[in-house]
């Protein structure tokens, strides 16, 4: 799994995979903007589709092996690739998760790709769904800034189970690592090696080197991490209906430190409680 080979990119690449990065940043700014009771999800997909339109950026989730839709939103026991529907309703105290991704080209016709997640609680909500929402995106900062100051890839898995105990042991809220969804390298391609596990493994990973690009995604459940596929082939929930959430970024590694491509502010306001401030692409 770490050993596979990772794309290696130049820092004029990067500075590629940055703009879709602040393309999917946007329209997922968008997206979340609009998140209301009464809204349906496939209104929400269309504000995606319509927005990369506009911005001249290509959905990178439309047509992926026949995916219908620019985003995958699943609604509170959808874990993951929940496909937008009309008759998807959105009401007061969804666990929200929204995942969407585009690419640019650049002068050659080169694709470069960008990936990114949120999850919100719609209104007030539940506080377990709360805590769940909360200790997901801490998860994820806590591994982008593990990137941030380790030499291997396997620092991320270990920051998310770190997280996910300290949050049990503050809260007493035992949520579990959903481990059969990872994050993934990214660049020419929206999915390339390596995996990225959510999750602590005996080795240690691959030795981080700049020029590496990550799309890292925890994913955790309020209750049994156990999931099946609904009959669509894409829709994941989890067996016993218990919420999920969701949180990703595609993060580069660069001399100095990391760069986080799909926020605005290359990670900065996301990475400061860790003592981690993002490196340039140069």
């Amino acid at each position: 799994m770490f050993g596979s080979p990772t794309q290696i990119k130049t820092p004029a690449q990067l500075l590629h995979m940055e703009r879709a990065g602040h393309y999917v940043a946007r329209m997922l700014q968008l997206v979340r903007e609009a998140i209301r009771p009464g809204i349906s999800t496939a209104a929400l997909d269309r504000i995606a589709f319509d927005y990369l339109e506009r911005a001249g950026a290509h959905p990178n989730f439309l047509g992926y092996h026949g995916y219908p839709a620019t985003l995958c939103i699943s609604v509170n026991d959808r874990v993951v690739h929940g496909i937008p529907d009309a008759a998807t309703v959105i009401v007061d105290g969804d666990v929200v998760s929204v995942d969407g991704g585009c690419y640019v080209t650049d002068e050659s016709g080169t694709q470069w790709h960008g990936d990114s997640a949120f999850s919100l609680v719609v209104g007030e909500g539940s506080s377990q769904d709360r805590g769940l929402v909360d200790a997901t995106e801490t998860a994820l900062w806590a591994a982008l800034a593990a990137l941030g100051t380790g030499d291997r890839l396997g620092v991320v898995g270990r920051a998310v189970e770190d997280v996910v105990a300290e949050h049990q042991r503050r809260t007493g809220q035992r949520l579990a690592i959903v481990k059969e969804y990872v994050g993934h390298g990214i660049g020419t391609a929206m999915h390339m090696p390596p995996d990225v596990p959510n999750f602590a493994t005996r080795e240690r990973g691959m030795r981080l080197k700049p020029g590496m690009v990550f799309a890292v995604e925890p994913i955790l459940a309020s209750g049994s991490p156990s999931n099946q596929v609904l009959d669509d082939e894409w829709t994941v929930v989890t067996r016993d209906g218990s919420a999920a959430a969701h949180w990703e970024h595609t993060v580069a590694i660069v001399r100095g430190g990391i760069r986080v491509l799909t926020a605005l502010d290359g990670g900065a306001a996301g990475l400061a409680p860790y003592g981690v401030t993002p490196a340039t692409i140069g």
